[in-house]
């Protein structure tokens, strides 16, 4: 990945240099005809194009300020309410990914998710043991970050 990165710029600084204008349009100009050169030269790379990569981040940046935004909501809407009815809740959540900074970045987001925390994570890396404000059903809050977080993570992460 980031030798494509690398050699997109490297395609995008000659351009400049053949069309001798160093400007930021003729930059942005030579750094797609690279991302069309790197597209149609793919099959020669092993890994995947890194321009999926970056889409597969933005997507992951999107989705967690959707998830902030909404657990934002949830939490103040536990908080108006005049009869605190919490079933605060300690459940253990197995996880599929692998390297340590994969588990770092899942249990930064579920932290920084108001209304969750990562309390633990077991030894072998495992499970992650989460504290969560309000949780009606174990399955559903696992399913929820299994299918958002931890989907959006590997699909970034992943060759």
């Amino acid at each position: 990945m980031a030798f494509q990165i690398l050699l997109n710029f490297f395609i995008a600084v000659i351009w400049m240099f053949m069309t001798s204008s160093l400007t930021a349009s003729t930059f942005i100009i030579g750094f797609l005809i690279g991302l069309l050169l790197i597209f149609i030269t793919r099959r020669f790379f092993k890994s995947r194009l890194y321009i999926w990569r970056l889409w597969a981040a933005i997507k992951l940046a999107l989705l967690f300020f959707k998830e902030l935004t909404l657990s934002n909501i949830s939490v103040l809407m536990l908080v108006i309410r005049p009869k605190l009815k919490l079933q605060p809740m300690i459940f253990a959540m197995p996880t599929e990914l692998e390297q340590d900074w994969e588990i770092t970045l899942l249990s930064s987001l579920i932290t920084l998710t108001p209304g969750t925390i990562v309390l633990h994570v077991s030894d072998d890396q495992r499970i992650l043991y989460i504290h969560a404000i309000d949780v009606d059903d174990v399955d559903e809050a696992i399913d929820s970050i299994k299918n958002s977080f931890e989907k959006a993570i590997m699909e970034v992460s992943r060759p």
